[in-house]
């Protein structure tokens, strides 16, 4: 692998003062400061704290489109993107909407016969349902042909969407934090995140009604939190003030035992304590069980266990999403094998992308073997795949210094005809093209990365908190940490010490379980996918944690990367 640096994040010294003055904790004073919060308001996570949802463009218009859908009873389809994200907003929508009285079902688009988003294909099936209003959630903000082939079907449509808009706008209401001229004041919302608000909004319109009463209660938006947690954890969408409040009261929720069937069931076949839930959990054992739906079959199987308030129903649903998530593993072990034998051991310094592919890999994977091959690599990486219908599809991960749709972006102005359709966000983004510009891709593409970076940003950082001061190097501050949600722009809390090596030995088949010791303190700590030797003194980048063994808890430090003190870089 390519060398690492270790560097610490630095703090905003007037904001650890202030954050201090107001009567934070000096670490998590810290820890604040240098995530950019300068004011103790914005550690508020309590719900009264949100955004108004009126601060987002159309949200009134579309409000009183559903409640005028609701109150003629008209079908109102979904169509959601095949991803945790989608799949979430889709539930949120169903439970949300038919809550208020809505006749509302959902269509799913199915990513090797479909493609992504509302297509004009997509809307055929929609009208063949008599659907009157079609509500895209997650998608959609790129569908112009799809929203014509709508309206030329006699179905209004409404757009919910998060991800960044292109040079034309469909023709029809949208509700998207990201589209021009709009002021909302955090353009870091999920797809769930938008739904959510658009349900706000619905319940304020019709609520000046007068529609709710004793024969139909007005619904508590907060009993879905649950379901906005986890499709905004599962996107990894930054996690800014607003959303970090969505998730933090979603996770009171399902620690409280307030969650859904689907929800419960999903903790239960990952063996995850729900009482004890993290962000972690919904990114890392949640999340891809629910993805592995979208990515080796049908999303609606990732639905249907959402809205199953059925405990039975909801655990046959969980098993089967489980199930594909080991078979998406074994798929994923295979590609990414293939992929490491195409490449070298370690990155040439003159090469500033990685683009890989092969005819047999599964399209539903790409995204994930890119994930890996970013992380190996440090480079700007796409994996692609072939899709049904000869073109061929890739999935991107991206480094911080690069933004990946930008890039995309720029490649198809300079070569018009070779993209044919991309999307995406700075760290991730999709595209297809024909299977004889593959070569002339993988040229643009590292053009386009050589111009747009320099060469110390193909080196890992490991961006820490710095020294953790001895008297915090224990079991109650891992408690307290774990207690906080952490993720994508507010990262979870690692630390960089030497220690000396107590002693050490072989956890299963790739990682090592050691003892370290610190100040006369002497920690349990775990190196993940690690097989060396450790030397007696080590430098460690770290992160405190909560380990639970037959009913007790002690402290574990998990390692993210090790080096022998004074010497060259070791890593996991």
């Amino acid at each position: 692998m390519n060398t690492e640096h270790i560097t610490t994040r630095p703090v905003d010294e007037r904001a650890y003062t202030a954050l201090q003055e107001a009567g934070i904790d000096p670490l998590l004073a810290r820890l604040y400061a240098a995530r950019s919060i300068h004011h103790i308001e914005e550690t508020d996570i309590s719900l009264r704290a949100l955004l108004p949802f009126d601060g987002l463009k159309n949200i009134q218009a579309a409000a009183q489109r559903l409640a005028e859908a609701i109150t003629r009873q008209e079908r109102i389809l979904i169509v959601a993107d095949y991803d945790a994200d989608g799949a979430t907003a889709c539930a949120l929508g169903i439970r949300g909407l038919a809550a208020m009285g809505g006749c509302v079902d959902f269509l799913v688009p199915n990513r090797f016969e479909h493609g992504y988003g509302l297509t004009p294909e997509l809307a055929e099936l929609a009208a063949a349902r008599q659907t009157q209003l079609l509500l895209t959630v997650d998608n959609g903000i790129a569908s112009v042909a799809g929203v014509i082939k709508a309206r030329q079907l006699n179905m209004d449509v409404l757009i919910t969407d998060h991800h960044l808009p292109g040079n034309t706008l469909p023709d029809c209401l949208i509700v998207n934090p990201n589209q021009p001229n709009d002021a909302f004041g955090s353009k870091a919302l999920a797809g769930v995140g938008v739904m959510f608000y658009v349900l706000m909004a619905l319940r304020s319109h019709l609520r000046r009604q007068h529609y709710f009463g004793i024969n139909r209660p007005e619904p508590n938006l907060a009993n879905w939190l649950d379901l906005v947690a986890l499709g905004t954890v599962a996107d990894v969408v930054p996690l800014d003030h607003n959303n970090r409040i969505l998730v933090t009261q979603g996770l009171n929720r399902i620690r409280a035992g307030k969650t859904h069937a689907g929800i419960r069931a999903l903790f239960d076949v990952a063996k995850r304590n729900i009482r004890q839930a993290q962000s972690f959990d919904l990114g890392f054992a949640i999340g891809p069980r629910l993805n592995a739906a979208g990515r080796l079959d049908d999303m609606s199987l990732g639905i249907t266990c959402l809205v199953s308030d059925d405990d039975e129903a909801a655990t046959l649903l969980a098993e089967q999403l489980d199930q594909l998530n080991r078979e998406r593993r074994q798929i994923e072990h295979g590609m990414l094998d293939e992929a490491l034998a195409d490449l070298p051991e370690t990155i040439p310094d003159h090469c500033y992308s990685t683009v890989v592919y092969r005819p047999q890999w599964h399209q539903g994977v790409i995204g994930i073997v890119a994930s890996r091959l970013r992380e190996r690599f440090h480079r700007p990486t796409i994996v692609f795949a072939p899709a049904d219908d000869g073109e061929w599809r890739g999935s991107g991960r991206s480094i911080s210094a690069l933004h990946l749709r930008d890039a995309l972006d720029l490649i198809s102005k300079r070569h018009p005809s070779l993209i044919h359709k991309f999307g995406g966000h700075a760290m991730a983004a999709g595209l297809s093209l024909a299977e004889e510009g593959l070569t002339d891709f993988q040229a643009a593409f590292e053009a386009v990365c050589r111009e747009l970076l320099q060469p110390q940003d193909l080196t890992a950082q490991h961006l820490t908190d710095g020294h953790l001061p001895s008297p915090y190097l224990n079991l109650p501050t891992a408690r307290e940490l774990a207690q906080h949600v952490w993720g994508q722009g507010f990262s979870v809390p690692s630390f960089c010490d030497e220690f000396d090596v107590l002693w050490q030995k072989p956890v299963g088949t790739q990682h090592l379980k050691a003892g370290l010791l610190k100040d006369n303190q002497t920690c349990e700590a775990m190196f993940f996918r690690c097989t060396e030797t450790l030397p007696q003194r080590i430098r460690v980048v770290y992160r405190p944690t909560v380990n639970e063994w037959r009913g007790q808890q002690e402290l574990q430090l998990y390692v993210d990367y090790w080096e022998p003190e004074n010497g060259p870089s070791s890593t996991l």
